[in-house]
């Protein structure tokens, strides 16, 4: 079931699926809370699909549709205010869920309800399957298995570096909009966030900090920027690391992941200061309601976003590179055509429900794992393979 399918990136999810050949494989539905919308999305793609009506805040009217699926993909956010009932009747109901959150503050509160129960009854509930964190988790897992399966050696450190062009979409701003409504940005500054209780020493905390400032990276030989979704994807890709050492099939002893944005020459130096010195100041006016009262007009608003050329001809690349407790080095690429933000995400999603979907019995874990998951954990070879064959690259080779 397609959830918010009259949506931006809900739209695209209901092309998507309709130009899948697994499409064909599954019973497959669209379900928001406006029939008229769901109806002329239906007919504007062309799709011989049902058509499910719930409003996200009607519990029982969830319940409903929710008792009806196997597997429900959502892209109707901000997820902190239209995601709870759906996530609540997904677990009720044993469906397994997915969906395009970066909202860390929101995936805590399902960590501490609904944790326990889904990992009981083998419930698989993936939030953060869009751009927010895909590339930054499965590349990351991919590298660490690759330096343990192929050296037999575990892994000391991850560093990924971003580059990307596209457009974004009024629900990814309301969405963080949301947050800084919510008086929850505080959170955001918790490098283990999404991790299973635990103490942390001084030292850990201060190898996981978001970084702060510009630096030269001798591994990809150019300077760096803070990247804007680290705090978000950082986040996911401990949580993976701390979940895998539960399951003891651990990535390495004191494991460290962090990511940037990478910078061309010429003048990729003086591009990091500029780019790191404005995404401050950007972000610290959004946070001031009376800026943000002049701003918001001028920004997408929800349900709109970037043009179908922009969209086409956006791109993104992930590097990473892997260190190994010996000092040796992997180096991973996830790259992709499309804005990174809509098609990429879109791709990202659908190829994780229809994993959830056809493959349940291949997943890592098989059919007894569940929990508040990540992609890496709830997903990883089998999203992997499903995106290689979906067009995109994902490379992993020895330095």
């Amino acid at each position: 079931m397609l959830y918010g399918a009259s949506g931006f990136v809900g739209r695209q999810t209901v092309q998507y699926f309709d130009r899948h050949p697994a499409s064909k494989q599954i019973h497959w539905a669209i379900a928001g809370r406006n029939h008229q919308k769901l109806e002329a999305v239906r007919s504007e793609v062309g799709a011989a699909v049902d058509i499910l009506v719930a409003d996200s805040q009607d519990q029982q009217a969830v319940d409903d549709i929710v008792s009806q699926t196997r597997v429900l993909l959502t892209t109707a956010g901000p997820f902190a205010c239209y995601g709870n009932a759906l996530v609540d009747a997904c677990v009720r109901f044993k469906t397994h869920y997915v969906d395009i959150t970066g909202e860390t503050p929101w995936v805590k509160t399902l960590i501490d309800r609904y944790h326990v129960q889904a990992a009981a009854d083998g419930t698989r509930i993936i939030p953060c399957c869009g751009f927010d964190s895909v590339p930054s988790d499965l590349g990351t897992y991919l590298l660490v298995r690759h330096l343990q399966q192929a050296f037999g050696v575990s892994c000391q450190r991850v560093n990924a570096y971003f580059q990307a062009n596209g457009g974004l979409n009024g629900g990814t701003l309301a969405s963080a909009f949301n947050l800084y409504d919510a008086d929850v940005t505080g959170q955001f500054s918790d490098p283990f966030l999404l991790n299973p209780p635990a103490v942390h020493l001084q030292a850990q905390i201060d190898r996981n900090r978001d970084p702060q400032a510009p630096l030269f990276a001798a591994e990809v030989n150019t300077w760096v920027a803070p990247f804007f979704m680290g705090a978000v994807n950082t986040r996911i890709v401990r949580r993976s690391c701390a979940l895998y050492d539960e399951w003891q099939e651990s990535y390495g002893s004191d494991f460290t992941y962090q990511e940037y944005l990478k910078l061309d020459e010429p003048l990729s130096g003086l591009k990091a200061i500029c780019l790191t010195v404005g995404t401050a100041l950007f972000i610290g006016a959004l946070q001031q309601p009376q800026v943000r009262s002049i701003v918001q007009p001028f920004l997408p608003q929800p349900g709109s976003g970037p043009s179908e050329q922009t969209m086409n001809q956006g791109w993104f690349s992930c590097e990473l590179v892997g260190t190994a407790s010996d000092g040796r080095k992997v180096k991973g690429l996830i790259r992709d055509q499309g804005d990174p933000g809509n098609r990429a995400t879109v791709k990202f999603l659908c190829e994780s429900a229809l994993g959830l979907a056809l493959q349940t019995d291949e997943l890592s874990g098989g059919r007894s794992r569940g929990g508040i998951l990540t992609p890496a954990t709830g997903l990883g070879e089998v999203l992997a393979e499903r995106l290689r064959q979906a067009g995109m690259i994902l490379e992993v080779r020895t330095v």
